[in-house]
């Protein structure tokens, strides 16, 4: 499976996993953590970007928390039109874009997101977009969290579904690679958090 499979996958995944899946659970547990976590670094008016927003449960917990300055990425287009109809106040007044994120990170200038954010999601992305995750340190200002599941052996991959690849990845030793530093790191159920923040 290559990265052009993965994306097409992902561009039109239904049922299980989909956006309507997320959109009908809502926020979660991992809503509430990534907001505690912006409440301790940055201000309400912080500019916030989700990558792989689905249908926009964790940014539509951080709108009700009084944060206004919201963006999204998801490869799906039929995630905002989810969001549009489940978090109509959300899709108004954030901004969203429908497409993969390595195409997106290309063209947002250095520090243009005070925060950036992903809930298992770069997990998905194929080893022929690493360097994506080099652009994603470029344009975060403040401080970059990753959500992500680190269960398996470093560079081994999982089939979710028989037909969705997991990357495991040492997510602190890729972004600290780029000058980002680690900061805090708790785990989850099945999740490892990290917090990143560049250098002083």
């Amino acid at each position: 499976m290559d990265s052009n499979d993965i994306r097409a996958e992902w561009a039109e995944r239904s049922g299980e996993y989909s956006p309507t899946y997320y959109a009908y659970y809502g926020a979660d547990e991992t809503s509430e953590l990534v907001r505690s976590i912006l409440e301790e670094h940055v201000e309400k008016d912080a500019a916030i970007l989700e990558v792989g927003c689905s249908s926009g449960r964790h940014l539509a917990a951080l709108s009700d928390a009084g944060y206004s300055d919201l963006t999204g990425v998801d490869i799906n287009a039929d995630a905002l039109d989810v969001l549009a109809e489940t978090y109509p106040d959300l899709a108004a007044s954030g901004s969203f874009h429908a497409m993969a994120i390595e195409e997106f990170v290309t063209d947002v200038a250095d520090g243009t997101y005070d925060v950036v954010f992903s809930v298992e999601t770069l997990q998905h992305l194929h080893p022929d977009v690493d360097w994506a995750f080099e652009e994603l340190a470029r344009i975060v200002d403040d401080l970059l969290i990753t959500v992500e599941n680190e269960g398996g052996t470093e560079g081994e991959v999982n089939y979710v579904d028989d037909n969705v690849p997991l990357y495991y990845r040492d997510w602190n030793a890729v972004f600290t690679a780029f000058d980002l530093i680690e900061t805090d790191s708790m785990d989850g159920n099945r999740d490892t958090v990290r917090v990143f923040q560049p250098p002083e």
